[in-house]
């Protein structure tokens, strides 16, 4: 197991992608530590589900904009149970709506969650990876960083702001042996494309050139990749899993 004993945060571990992290690395031996913000029906489904694969496991309810909440939950994190090994910043929310439009508060919740909560939970786990000269931050991204997307101006300079956020880290903690990467997942099957119109999924399909959409295993791979012995020499990099997509 490339994983056993490593003690690993997934933030927004407890429903889709987050959750097949949280488990694809619980499966691989590491110990599993997820938040949730506010689904409690989700985060205890993802406890059960989790605690079948390793006895090894910390559900905390945190809101990653918030500092103190993310500094109490990666300590907590640490008391129980010595360090972090490899953090995943996997949270983050959408609040679409074409500019005009868009008000203040759903501008900021966005940045908030998604790019500030990866600084957030980034510095927090910083300082000990350094004193152990070991570390992965994974931060998850998103084809709209790159290309853009009508109606997702939040979103996306949220997201290409973890991208810069991304290579800027990974110049420098690379000489204390902590890598930083990015995972920039395109349209994957979850509870969210299951709820989607047939006709715009169609579309949507048909834009992505393998003509299928992803499935969770297509990233978790890549990130567990990116997490082992063997992407030790990778970082400042942005891994793109979407079919062709961007």
């Amino acid at each position: 197991m490339e994983f056993k004993d490593k003690r690993v945060i997934v933030t927004g571990g407890t429903r889709g992608l987050g959750k097949a992290v949280a488990a694809a690395f619980a499966r691989d031996g590491a110990w599993v530590a997820v938040n949730y913000h506010a689904d409690t029906k989700s985060a205890q489904t993802a406890e059960s589900e989790l605690k079948q694969i390793t006895d090894n496991v910390i559900i905390s309810k945190t809101d990653v904009a918030l500092k103190d909440e993310v500094d109490q939950f990666v300590k907590h994190v640490t008391d129980q149970w010595g360090h972090v090994d490899i953090l995943v910043n996997n949270a983050g929310i959408i609040r679409d709506k074409f500019l005009m439009f868009l008000g203040e508060e759903d501008w900021d919740r966005v940045i908030e969650t998604n790019l500030k909560g990866t600084y957030l939970c980034s510095r927090a786990v910083i300082k000990p990876m350094i004193a152990r000269k070991f570390g992965r931050i994974i931060n998850m991204t998103s084809p709209s960083a790159i290309t853009g997307r009508a109606g997702q101006t939040n979103y996306s300079a949220s997201k290409g702001g973890i991208i810069s956020f991304t290579k800027s880290l990974s110049k420098e903690i690379a000489r204390m042996g902590i890598t930083v990467n990015a995972v920039c997942p395109g349209v994957i099957l979850t509870s969210m494309t299951d709820a989607m119109d047939p006709k715009e999924k169609a579309i949507l399909s048909g834009l992505i050139p393998m003509g299928r959409f992803g499935t969770p295993e297509d990233v978790t791979g890549a990130v567990l990749f990116l997490a082992s012995e063997k992407a030790g020499y990778i970082t400042g990099q942005v891994l793109t899993v979407d079919g062709g997509l961007t």
